[in-house]
């Protein structure tokens, strides 16, 4: 049957073969980091949605090309996505079995993107498609930080609705990075 992770069911211990898995959270808490680590303790394939999404010179993909590749990974299998846009959510939402949801402080993760960028920009390390993050980019009009804080309330009202839903995907909360690293460990 292929790579899968067992997770145990609420009350019922009933185990259940997951293959499609998004690590959804707001920007800066470690989405990527966590899935490629998922992929690798579990063989599942690891699609980064930004590399999906970016071009070379930050020019976006087409929204409908987009959709076509996301629709393209949701029908495989197995997979694991780093992220959601709400412009093809649905196609992810229509088979994902799993969604692991980093539900981490505003300052936590405002301070591992500050971290981040400023690594990747000090050290000209590339980051999806070959493409670099500037100064510029960081605290620019169409800044990532300006994004994180535009994003946060609505990604996080995000995640309280699926885990609330008895008739969505499973989700596992994790709201501190420490509980995030145990469980994957567990696996």
């Amino acid at each position: 049957m292929g790579p899968s992770v067992m997770i145990i069911g609420d009350d019922l211990g009933i185990e259940a073969p997951v293959r499609r898995v998004l690590v959804f959270g707001v920007t800066g808490t470690g989405k990527s980091t966590l899935a490629a680590q998922l992929s690798e303790r579990t063989d599942l394939p690891w699609h980064a949605v930004d590399d999906l999404t970016w071009q070379p010179d930050w020019v976006p993909v087409p929204a409908e090309e987009q959709r076509r590749m996301i629709r393209e990974v949701c029908a495989g299998d197995a997979w694991v996505l780093d992220h959601a846009y709400g412009r093809w959510l649905d196609v992810v939402l229509e088979r994902v079995q799993l969604i692991v949801a980093l539900d981490y402080p505003r300052l936590l993760s405002l301070g591992r993107l500050l971290r981040r960028c400023v690594i990747n920009i000090v050290a000209r390390r590339p980051t999806c498609n070959g493409n670099f993050e500037t100064w510029r980019k960081l605290v620019g009009h169409d800044s990532i930080v300006r994004w994180h804080f535009q994003s946060f309330a609505g990604k996080r009202a995000q995640i309280r609705r699926w885990a609330a839903d008895p008739d969505g995907p499973q989700v596992i909360v994790f709201r501190r990075p420490a509980d995030a690293e145990r469980w994957l460990r567990e696996l």
